[in-house]
């Protein structure tokens, strides 16, 4: 029999007509419309993402070459390049970062983005954050001003490390501070997060401290402290020192009045020294530094996203378009992940996303296709004519 839809429709039922239409009226997103629905702008922006579109003419041409496919998605023509733009330009873009949200959290309940690669005997919940800067130039994007001669805007990501998806994204403008995006986050108690140096600021250490959040960095190579304790017998295998210390800058004393610990690590690979700090007073220094090592996972999202999605060249220029254009490719990175899980092939996850780039209006059954791709699609089933005895 053959699959009666395409490998695109298949993923577009991951996302409810019905839950999309909610979020459309809530959102006032198709007030004073004129036949142009949201869900078809969707589709376009979506196809933009997992068929790597650098255009709006690549995105309407591209749909239009499959215009008998089309209906399975849920449109009946492709769009205008002008309609599409000027629905970039003033639809919200917060229409798109709640169906992000929304998704996730279905993704989540159903357990469908596998777990944690790196097994701790805690039960804490652990997350990394960190930000990305997206270059623009500013010729084109005048309201994104960075520098003198340089536009770009800052996504902050805050990673959950129980499937490696985001918990927490804020899109700013580049030059918003690292620290006082991390200050205005409300973190549950018990959490562990994984921060790089940049977010070395004594006063939100304190707040963390406080509120039972607990923070794995890299400390300052200048800053002053004093050691209070330090571990005695031997220590594991790379770890040179362990100690409880206590800061004597007069800022730091100031913001920071608790005791911290700091650990030195021996990275085999580098050659080199890494000093942690962490208010982990009671976990053994090894879980540490695996804690702080498990970090880069986020460097492996921001590497993912901007590999095999289009967040570095966007299809149109107003703040608005961008929004919704980076808040689409989060929605398509969720459902690469979704099939990077799936996958039995065994794939590399930038190959997975250029096959599927290559097969969206391929008819194949979505699970199949992961497990052997290069197979043989169904036949049609030739028509027999049978035979009547009429003697």
């Amino acid at each position: 029999m053959v699959q009666a839809a395409s490998l695109f429709n298949q993923l577009l039922q991951h996302f409810p007509r019905a839950e999309f239409a909610s979020l459309v009226k809530k959102h006032l997103a198709e007030r004073a419309a004129k036949g142009f629905a949201c869900w078809t702008q969707f589709v376009a922006m979506t196809f933009c993402q997992l068929a790597h579109a650098d255009s709006l003419r690549e995105i309407c041409n591209g749909l239009a070459c499959s215009e008998g496919k089309l209906v399975h998605l849920g449109i009946a023509n492709a769009p205008n390049k002008s309609t599409l733009s000027y629905a970039n330009e003033h639809r919200p873009a917060a229409l798109f970062e709640d169906l992000f949200y929304t998704s996730l959290n279905r993704f989540r309940e159903q357990q469908g983005m596998g777990a944690r690669k790196a097994k701790f005997r805690f039960k804490n919940r652990l997350l990394s954050m960190d930000s990305t800067t997206i270059s623009l130039c500013l010729d084109l994007f005048p309201w994104a001003k960075f520098r003198r001669a340089k536009g770009g805007v800052k996504a902050h990501v805050l990673l959950d490390h129980d499937d490696y998806l985001p918990s927490y994204v804020l899109l700013t403008e580049a030059k918003k501070s690292d620290v006082r995006v991390a200050q205005t986050l409300d973190l549950n108690a018990g959490s562990i997060v994984a921060i790089d140096r940049g977010y070395n600021d004594y006063a939100l250490f304190a707040k963390w401290t406080d509120r039972e959040v607990f923070f794995v960095t890299r400390l300052k190579e200048n800053a002053a402290f004093e050691v209070v304790e330090s571990a005695m017998g031997p220590l594991p295998r790379n770890i040179l020192a362990d100690e409880i210390i206590r800061f004597t800058g007069a800022q730091a004393t100031k913001h920071c009045p608790h005791v911290l610990r700091r650990v030195v690590v021996w990275d085999e690979i580098n050659q080199r020294e890494i000093v942690l700090l962490t208010n982990l007073l009671h976990f053994g220094p090894t879980t540490i530094a695996a804690i702080y090592k498990d970090r880069w996972e986020i460097e492996l999202f921001f590497k993912a996203l901007k590999q095999n999605l289009k967040v570095k060249s966007f299809v149109g220029t107003s703040q608005n378009a961008l929004l919704i254009q980076i808040w689409t490719a989060l929605i398509a990175m969720l459902l690469l992940k979704w099939l990077y899980h799936l996958s039995k092939a065994k794939w590399s996850f930038s190959v997975l996303a250029s096959m599927l780039r290559m097969n969206l209006f391929t008819y194949r059954d979505l699970r199949r296709w992961l497990d052997g791709p290069m197979g043989t699609p169904p036949l049609v089933p030739l028509a027999e004519q049978l035979t009547l005895n009429l003697v």
